[in-house]
């Protein structure tokens, strides 16, 4: 199984500040206006290894973590031919299903070796689309900057026990910033991986940082989160250069409202 979401202990330094009791519930995301507002979050299938979360930012280009893209025994590259996205997901229907055309990792990016804060601030990928999605209802998120300490942020995932539907967590806070590193309040699981972390302030909520892991501090769980306008601009760069795993154009029908059982696992560590 694929090492979806990774927990670690000591990866930060403890830190003195307390989980804030604002924190907000998971709201599942089963149907209606709130549901459709955050279809361009979906389920990344990945080869029956297991699935992480991803988002689209282009109507051809998925956000995720690039640990998402490795097989967790071998380390290998899982064949981009083989992940799939189902925008906005939910009780065994998608808006949208796309596969994989292209895949790009950071190039500071390493899969093997210790959970670092290197690695975390680095845990960022694009997938290209096969082909984009365009439907008024499916409307990808714009980015925006690092978030500060403190500020209120959000996370929309799918994670274990909660496979078949997104669930949106409003409001979460940023605990730290370290070496690149975002600790967030956010409640993370299994299956999170590549989620992405919103910002509120604003018109429309925009992604700010990505979840690659979930860490003990001090006795408490909080989420990591990954850097992201830099190496976000270095992953377009590598696409608009032609890097990256191609596979040649699938020739699938693509549905909306299609209903499917996948049979997909939570992602293990």
């Amino acid at each position: 199984m694929l090492r979806a979401l990774a927990l670690v202990a000591c990866l930060v330094t403890p830190f003195a500040a307390p989980v804030s009791a604002q924190d907000s519930p998971l709201e599942r995301l089963d149907a209606g206006d709130a549901a459709r507002a955050w279809e361009a979050v979906g389920r990344l299938e990945l080869g029956g290894r297991g699935f992480c979360t991803g988002a689209l930012v282009a109507p051809d280009l998925v956000l995720t973590a690039a640990h998402c893209l490795h097989d967790r025994t071998t380390g290998a590259r899982i064949d981009p031919a083989r992940i799939e996205f189902m925008a906005g997901w939910r009780n065994g229907r998608a808006a949208a299903y796309r596969t994989v055309r292209r895949a790009v990792s950071h190039p500071d990016y390493r899969f093997d070796g210790e959970v670092t804060a290197e690695r975390v601030r680095n845990d960022v990928a694009l997938l290209e689309l096969h082909h984009p999605i365009r439907n008024t209802r499916i409307t990808p998120f714009e980015t925006d900057r690092r978030p500060r300490k403190g500020q209120r942020i959000g996370v929309v995932s799918y994670a274990k026990g909660r496979a078949e539907a997104p669930s949106l967590q409003q409001e979460c806070n940023v605990l730290a910033r370290q070496d690149g590193v975002l600790v967030m309040s956010c409640d993370v699981d299994f299956g999170s991986s590549g989620a992405p972390v919103f910002s509120f302030e604003g018109a429309r909520a925009r992604i700010v940082s990505v979840v690659s892991a979930m860490a003990e501090v001090e006795g408490r769980k909080v989420a990591l989160g990954t850097q992201l306008i830099a190496p976000l601009d270095d992953l377009r760069a590598a696409l608009d250069a032609g890097q990256g795993v191609f596979q040649d154009a699938a020739p699938k029908v693509f549905t909306f409202g299609e209903r499917r059982d996948t049979g997909a696992k939570f992602a293990k560590p």
